[in-house]
């Protein structure tokens, strides 16, 4: 059964995956990542959430059998299936000014 995994993600990394010149993600392994299961980036600052998020499913996966990797480490391919980042904010503003 696949599993959805709630990430942060620095800006620099989050506009990487919006202009698609990103499309893996390295992480530790303390999640049990799978291909299959559904990733939802959410860019933080290290203060606060943006409010804009990437969802994907991870598509391929190498773990620390591989070498290259650190132990405890993978990498992971992204499929994205959706992007949230403008309509949030426009969102939260409209309902604060009706």
């Amino acid at each position: 059964m696949s599993k959805t995994h709630e990430l942060k993600i620095y800006p620099k990394y989050f506009e990487a995956i919006l202009d698609g010149k990103k499309t893996f993600e390295i992480r530790k392994d303390d999640r049990d990542f799978q291909v299959g299961d559904s990733i939802v980036l959410k860019e933080w600052d290290n203060i606060k959430y943006s409010g804009r998020e990437i969802q994907a499913i991870i598509k391929y996966m190498l773990d620390d059998a591989f070498i290259g990797l650190a132990e405890g480490y993978v990498a992971f391919s992204l499929g994205i299936l959706k992007i949230m980042v403008d309509c949030i904010m426009k969102l939260d503003t409209q309902q604060k000014n009706p």
